[in-house]
């Protein structure tokens, strides 16, 4: 991709600050956390491995692909941070969902890990200085400020809660 073709603040950041709303990034990700503690295990344990639509991902799939998504954004987050220079490469969430063992996990210990997860981003983010987070990076095809990928991170969480929310508890 020619360099004049790089998207600057690609279309997606407007649907990440939307969601966010006026928060900074710390709050966001502490409000984020606060969420993942909320999670009512008992009613996501009845829905089991329903899904609203054939060939729609299970809750459980869900959790993996945020623990998972996650750790990617931090990874792009830590080489731009660190001015490491590589260009992180695209991922495949439909390769990466249909090749996890999630379903078989129980839900207990998923939300752990994304509990866990969240704490180390959290860390993450909290040591990066004001320059850092400002840090613009370039990926594939757009590039954008570093605090956006932490905003980018508590998006998809909304994001995927809302789901959850909308069309998995009433399956409940």
């Amino acid at each position: 991709m020619e360099k004049s073709e790089t998207k600057k603040d690609p279309e997606f950041l407007e649907y990440v600050y939307k969601l966010n709303g006026s928060i900074e990034l710390t709050e966001a990700l502490k409000l984020s956390l606060k969420e993942i503690n909320n999670i009512d295990i008992a009613q996501l344990n009845r829905i089991g491995l329903k899904t609203y639509k054939k060939d729609k991902w299970t809750i459980h799939k869900i959790l993996q692909h945020l623990i998972d998504w996650e750790r990617i954004w931090c990874f792009r987050a830590l080489i731009f941070a660190r001015g490491e220079g590589t260009v992180p490469d695209a991922h495949d969430q439909e390769i990466m969902g249909k090749n996890s063992n999630a379903d078989e996990l129980a839900l207990e210990q998923l939300v752990n890990e994304l509990r866990i997860v969240r704490h180390s981003t959290i860390a993450m983010f909290e040591s990066f200085g004001k320059k850092i987070l400002e840090t613009n990076c370039k990926f594939f095809e757009y590039e954008m400020p570093l605090f956006a990928i932490g905003l980018t991170i508590t998006a998809h969480q909304i994001h995927h809660f809302d789901i959850i929310k909308e069309r998995y508890i009433p399956l409940a």
